[in-house]
């Protein structure tokens, strides 16, 4: 292959990985464009050789901090000035009972993406804590107004930066009423706005070989809403939370609705991830020809219970573009919008879809006609 084709790639595609010694000030922002490519780079190398070669682009505009606002989700967010895209930073942490160790990992980790240029920092499942029991889990959940979401609306103003927080162990306006709560993943603006709150609409309740049992359902509610994608400075971000991954009906609505990027923060079990965690994340990037991040819990929680990691950002090739391996890190993307669009263009798979035949298939579970 051409150098000029791989130095294209070097353009967007890193992975930065940081000790937790290594204080903010002496990270340097990532040159784009500039050669040579960023320390410990992984691309997929069979995904070099089909990939149809990007465009180039422009330098990208920083977002702008705004005023503070209601802790009610804004039907409007105020989409920083510049072109969509640009760099995103995607945290993989190792989340325990102890709130205050995970607000210090994760904390450091957003205040080091914001110093190497991140316009967005997107967070795994159980960023707030992972309990030690469904009891246990229970008693550490908090409301959205608690303690927990107001720092990382803080966070998100002092660091200019919007923040994705999949999977907030959230005390609903019915939890007097239920005792059970919702995981919640909730998007801020750069300004500390909460402006999206999705509740997850598929528990996970497995029960694997060699595994300790796992029941969402029997301490959390479903959600019962998608929402639409939001406008953000990286793009049209359609949320979801780890187990919606199997559910590839969720993705290709939220594609439908205009999603330029799907998220989907986790917490996989390592039996699953190892099996199945890139290539469903390949799979949705490709099938709905969007940019997929997905932020990933890694090791060990508990006595109990440990996650697989390699969080990764895949574009709408379906090429690995960025990915963690095992340990608490950072890695970091670009989010190239005119590379999206080339894509659907040259292969314009959902306008091929056909929505009027699929669901008229009579003795299918889940579908019309059953």
């Amino acid at each position: 292959m051409g150098g000029s084709h791989l130095g294209q790639f070097w353009v967007c595609l890193g992975q930065f990985w940081l000790s937790s010694r290594c204080p903010p000030s002496r990270v340097t922002p990532p040159q784009f464009g500039v050669s040579p490519p960023p320390p410990r780079l992984r691309v997929a190398p069979r995904a070099l050789l089909c990939c149809p070669p990007r465009a180039s682009r422009g330098p990208q505009s920083s977002s702008t901090a705004g005023s503070p606002a209601a802790m009610a989700a804004s039907p409007a967010p105020a989409v920083s000035p510049g072109p969509p895209g640009g760099l995103v930073a995607v945290a993989q942490v190792t989340s325990t009972a102890d709130k205050e160790h995970n607000w210090r990992q994760c904390s450091a980790l957003v205040r080091r993406a914001a110093a190497m240029g991140a316009r967005a920092v997107f967070l795994p499942e159980g960023f707030d804590f992972i309990g030690d029991s469904a009891q246990h889990s229970l008693q550490l959940a908090e409301p959205l107004h608690g303690d927990t979401v107001g720092r990382y609306r803080q966070l998100a103003r002092e660091c200019d930066v919007w923040l994705s927080l999949g999977g907030f162990h959230e005390r609903g306006q019915d939890w007097d009423s239920t005792g059970r709560i919702y995981n919640c993943h909730l998007l801020l603006d750069n300004s500390g706005s909460v402006v999206a709150l999705y509740r997850k609409l598929h528990l996970f309740d497995a029960a694997l070989p060699g595994q300790p049992a796992l029941s969402e359902s029997s301490f959390t509610n479903p959600g019962q809403e998608l929402l639409p994608p939001i406008d953000t400075p990286v793009g049209k971000v359609g949320l979801a939370v780890c187990y919606d991954l199997r559910f590839p009906e969720l993705a290709q609505a939220l594609r439908g609705a205009g999603a330029q990027i799907l998220t989907f923060p986790s917490a996989f079990t390592v039996p699953t991830g190892a099996a199945h965690w890139e290539v469903l994340l390949r799979a949705r990037a490709i099938e709905c020809q969007c940019y997929v991040v997905a932020a990933a819990q890694t090791g060990r929680h508990n006595a109990a219970r440990a996650s697989f990691g390699h969080s990764l950002v895949a574009d709408p090739w379906g090429t690995v573009v960025a990915q963690c391996h095992e340990g608490p890190g950072l890695c970091l993307a670009h989010i190239d919008l005119p590379y999206l669009e080339q894509v659907r263009r040259q292969l314009p798979v959902h306008g091929h879809r056909r929505g009027d035949i699929y669901g008229t298939l009579t003795g299918t579970p889940g579908t019309p006609g059953t």
